[in-house]
C-alpha cells in the first residue's frame, strides 16, 4: 500500500489525478489532498505519505518552501512538481532538492503512471532495505550475547590465548586495553554474605536473562555480560584508562547500587554485586578474584575490592566493622557519621584494647595519617610536609582520658568536612556549566551524552548530579525549558508557524512538541496560540 498525497490549490487538478491513480492503481494506494503549502506541510504531520504531487504555486506557502520543511523530518518521500510554468529556475532548485520529477500542466496520463510506477519501485526497494536491515538486527541479537559470553568466559577461566581475546574485541568494538569485572550474584534471600535458594534463582533468571541483561545496559554503559552460571553472571566493563581513584570508585559503586535496586524490585531477587579494581585485560583474572573475595569478606549489598581489607588478617576482637565505617563515613564526607566512628574507636582502644599507651598514640597517628591521605586522594588538595608539624608533640603530650581524643576526633571530622565541601563544591560547579551550555544551545540537538561530554564528566555521574541539584532529570529540564521558548515565540512572533517554532525551539518531531507542550502548558500550542489572539 503507497500513501500519495495531491498539493493544489484547484479542485479540478486534483479530481483528475485521483481519477488516474484509482483507475490505474486501484485498491493500491491510499489518497489524501491539500489546497495550500500550509494545508501539505501539516498534514504530512500524521499522514506520512510516500509520495506527494506538490504544485507549486500555490497560497501562502508555496510549493518549494513547502518541499524544503517536509523534507527536515521526512526526507524519505517521493516529490513529483507540478506546474504550468516552465521557468528554469523551479526546476534547477527540484533537482537540488531530490525531486523524483518535474511535470507540466496539464497532466499527461501515461506520463503520471510511468512516474507512478518508478516511485513505487523505488520505495519498495527501500522497503526491502529495510526489512533487510530488520532481519541483520534481529540476527546480532541473537548472535552478540553468544559473543559477549565467549569473550567473559575466555578471559575469565580460559588459558591465556591473546588472538581469541583480540578477535573478540574486534567483533564487539571494545577498543581499550582496560576494564574491570563486577560479580553479580542472585538469590531468594541474603543470610550473613551467602545466598538461599540458589537452585531456585538459577531458573528464574535463566528465564529473564536477555531482560537482566537489557536491564544492565541501561545502567552501566558499554558493559560486556555473561549467560548466567549457577546464580551468578559476570560483567566485563571496558574503561579507556587505568583508574582506582576514590571518585571514579564512587562512580563504580553507585553505578552497581542502581543496578542492584532495579533488578531486585524487578525481579523480586536478593541481588548482591562485588565489584574488582581496574586492571589491563590481561590481568583481568585478579579482578575477578578481588570481586569475588568482596562478596565472600563483607555483608554489603555491593562490595568493591578497593573498600575492602582483602589480605589483612585481624584478631577475633578487633572491632573491623567500626574501622570500615570511620574511613567509609571519611571518603564520603559524612562529618557527624566520621566523628561518632572516630569516638567509638578510640574508646575501644582506651577500654577493651588492651594495647599499651604507646599502642593507642601510635594507632591515633595511623588513623589520622590515613585519613588525611583519602581527603587529599579526594580534594585533590597538594601535600603539604610542613603540616603535621604539631602531630608528635600532640600524641606524645596530650592526656588520653579525653585530650587525644578530642584532638583525634577533630582532625578525622576536619578530613570528612573537607571532602563533603569538595563535593558539594565540584557539585555546583557541574550542574552549573551544564544549566549554561543548554540554556545557549537549547535549540539544538542535546543529549544526555553530548552534554556530559561538553562539560568533561561521565553520563551517569552527570545524570545524578543534575537530578539531585535541581529535582529534575536532564530531558525534564530541556523540555521544560524549550516550551518556555515556545510560548514565548507564540506571544511575540505571529507570522511563525507552529511548525516552525517546533523547529526554532529545539524538537524535531512536531507531535512530540504538541505533547511537551500539552504536558507543560496545560493546553496545545494552538490552543495557546488562540488564546493569546482572543485576548
Amino acid at each position: 500500500m503507497y500513501k500519495i498525497m495531491i498539493a493544489d490549490d484547484e479542485g479540478i487538478a486534483i479530481e483528475g489525478l485521483k481519477f488516474i491513480i484509482e483507475k490505474n492503481f486501484k485498491n493500491k494506494c491510499i489518497i489524501e489532498s491539500a489546497k495550500s503549502g500550509r494545508e501539505v506541510i501539516e498534514l504530512s504531520e500524521t499522514f506520512r505519505p510516500d509520495i506527494v504531487f506538490m504544485d507549486i504555486r500555490m497560497p501562502g506557502i508555496n510549493g518549494i518552501d513547502a518541499i524544503k520543511e517536509i523534507k527536515k523530518t521526512q526526507p524519505e518521500v517521493k516529490f513529483i512538481i507540478l506546474t504550468a510554468y516552465d521557468k528554469f529556475s523551479y526546476a534547477q532548485t527540484a533537482v537540488e532538492l531530490g525531486v523524483l520529477k518535474y511535470m507540466n500542466k496539464p497532466i499527461d496520463q501515461k506520463q503520471v503512471v510511468y512516474t507512478l510506477n518508478d516511485a513505487m519501485k523505488e520505495i519498495d526497494k527501500k522497503r526491502t532495505a529495510r526489512s533487510e536491515n530488520l532481519r541483520i538486527k534481529e540476527t546480532l541479537e541473537t548472535v552478540v550475547p553468544i559473543l559477549e559470553n565467549g569473550f567473559v568466559y575466555g578471559i575469565l577461566f580460559k588459558k591465556e590465548d591473546d588472538s581469541e581475546t583480540e578477535m573478540f574485541k574486534r567483533l564487539l568494538g571494545i577498543e581499550s586495553e582496560y576494564g574491570y569485572i563486577a560479580v553479580l550474584e542472585f538469590g531468594e534471600n541474603v543470610v550473613g554474605d551467602r545466598m538461599t535458594n540458589v537452585t531456585g534463582t538459577c531458573v528464574t533468571i535463566q528465564k529473564y536473562y536477555r531482560e537482566i541483561k537489557e536491564e544492565i545496559n541501561v545502567t552501566t554503559l558499554g558493559a560486556i555480560v555473561s549467560t548466567p552460571m549457577a546464580n551468578r553472571i559476570f560483567v566485563y566493563i571496558p574503561e579507556e584508562g587505568y583508574e582506582n581513584n576514590y571518585n571514579k570508585r564512587l562512580e563504580v559503586v553507585e553505578n552497581a547500587r542502581k543496578t542492584a535496586n532495579l533488578l531486585s524490585k524487578q525481579y523480586d531477587l536478593a541481588v548482591r554485586i562485588g565489584i574488582g579494581g581496574c586492571k589491563d585485560i590481561k590481568n583481568i583474572k585478579e579482578s575477578y578474584r578481588e570481586a569475588d573475595n568482596a562478596l565472600r569478606l563483607t555483608e554489603r549489598m555491593v562490595a568493591h575490592a578497593d573498600d575492602v581489607s582483602v589480605n589483612v588478617g585481624y584478631e577475633d576482637d578487633y572491632p573491623i566493622d567500626i574501622e570500615k565505617e570511620l574511613f567509609n563515613a571519611v571518603e564520603l564526607g559524612e562529618y557527624e557519621k566520621s566523628i561518632f566512628e572516630a569516638g567509638k574507636y578510640y574508646d575501644w582502644m582506651t577500654e577493651l584494647s588492651g594495647g599499651t599507651e604507646n599502642d593507642i598514640r601510635l594507632k591515633v597517628l595511623e588513623f589520622v595519617l590515613y585519613a588525611e591521605r583519602i581527603a587529599y586522594e579526594v580534594t585533590g588538595t597538594k601535600y603539604r610536609f610542613k603540616s603535621r608539624t604539631d602531630y608528635l608533640p600532640s600524641i606524645t603530650e596530650l592526656a588520653l582520658d579525653y585530650e587525644l581524643k578530642e584532638w583525634f576526633t577533630y582532625k578525622i571530622g576536619e578530613m570528612s568536612k573537607k571532602i563533603a565541601n569538595t563535593k558539594k563544591e565540584k557539585k555546583g560547579s557541574v550542574v552549573g556549566k551544564a544549566k549554561k551550555y543548554i540554556d545557549d544551545n537549547f535549540m539544538k540537538n542535546l543529549s544526555l551524552d553530548s552534554v556530559s561530554m561538553e562539560i568533561d564528566v561521565t553520563p551517569y555521574y552527570f545524570s545524578r548530579l543534575f537530578k539531585e541539584e535541581t529535582g529534575i532529570n536532564f530531558i525534564e529540564y530541556v523540555n521544560k525549558l524549550r516550551i518556555d521558548k515556545a510560548k514565548e515565540l507564540l506571544n511575540s512572533d505571529g507570522n511563525m508557524s507552529i511548525k516552525e517554532i517546533c523547529m526554532e525551539v529545539g524538537f524535531s518531531d512536531p507531535n512530540y512538541f504538541s505533547r511537551q507542550f500539552k504536558k507543560y502548558a496545560g493546553i496545545s500550542p494552538t490552543e495557546y496560540r488562540e488564546g493569546i489572539e482572543r485576548g
